[in-house]
């Protein structure tokens, strides 16, 4: 994987800044979406920064927004007000494979293709990097499939048919697949859907020591307060709260988005905060 320095001067071009080394600065300014036939507002303008190689955590009940708000991030739906932009570029103001080359996405929705190798798909994160999305893998590209194959624990896989491995193991090829993007910016749809307990800790700590930034959606409160250094909250399409987990997360904040009575409590080994859920 390239090193990251996270370098800008004042004479580079917005296309050049998409190939900069270093974590992205996401910034999100009043960014929000209206379905284009039916006139009707899904996201409400949205507003924040989000300092390089910081995490950010995406929560919310269902149809709160979440989805629309990450499609917006990956470019997937264009805003119909307001504006995304990387180290202050707007995303859509740079070439399609720029910025597939800087924003990769792992979604909850998995390819069909099940007769294709776990390798065959990691490598697919390459296709922005070849000459007109065509072109044969260099060996460079080789290693740095091979490197997102090992990050994941992948490497032993590599050879079978998708069709062959579990829904964990699949997701797990997702994320190795946006990994060989090298993406400054990585957008993960509930990463841990799918995964046992072991293997939802381990794509937790996967998050954590990446250096890039990460926005993630997460229906997991907990988690997203152990994984994540910023929180924001979205009710019925509009940005309730962002912050720190321990400002946004709290009883009454929880309790009212989310129709429950959330508690705080403390685990007794570890000391560390808890949210408990009751009707």
């Amino acid at each position: 994987m390239r090193q990251f320095s996270n370098i800008l001067t004042k004479n580079t071009t917005p296309a050049e800044r998409y190939h900069l080394d270093g974590a992205a600065h996401l910034s999100v300014k009043g960014a929000g979406w209206s379905e284009p036939r039916k006139k009707r507002t899904i996201l409400k303008p949205i507003h924040f920064d989000l300092a390089p190689g910081r995490i950010l955590g995406v929560v919310g009940p269902n149809g709160a927004g979440k989805s629309t708000l990450l499609r917006l991030l990956y470019r997937y739906y264009k805003p119909t007000v307001g504006a995304v932009k990387i180290d202050g570029v707007d995303i859509w103001s740079v070439p399609a494979r720029i910025n597939a080359q800087t924003v990769a996405a792992v979604l909850q929705e998995q390819p069909t293709d099940f007769a294709l190798t776990v390798r065959e798909i990691v490598a697919l994160g390459r296709t922005p990097y070849r000459e007109g999305f065509g072109g044969g893998a260099g060996a460079r590209d080789r290693d740095i499939v091979q490197g997102a194959l090992d990050q994941v624990g992948l490497a032993p896989f590599a050879n079978r048919q998708l069709g062959t491995l579990s829904g964990g193991e699949r997701q797990r090829v997702m994320v190795a697949r946006a990994l060989s993007q090298e993406p400054r910016l990585l957008i993960l749809d509930e990463p841990t859907n799918h995964l046992d307990i072991r293997h939802q800790l381990e794509v937790l700590a996967l998050i954590r020591e990446l250096p890039i930034t990460v926005v993630t959606s997460l229906h997991d409160l907990n988690m997203a307060a152990s994984v994540c250094d910023n929180v924001l909250m979205l009710q019925s399409g509009a940005p309730l709260s962002f912050g720190t987990p321990k400002t946004v997360l709290t009883e009454r904040t929880v309790s009212k988005v989310f129709q429950v009575t959330a508690r705080e409590e403390r685990l007794a080994t570890s000391n560390t905060k808890y949210l408990t859920f009751h009707l």
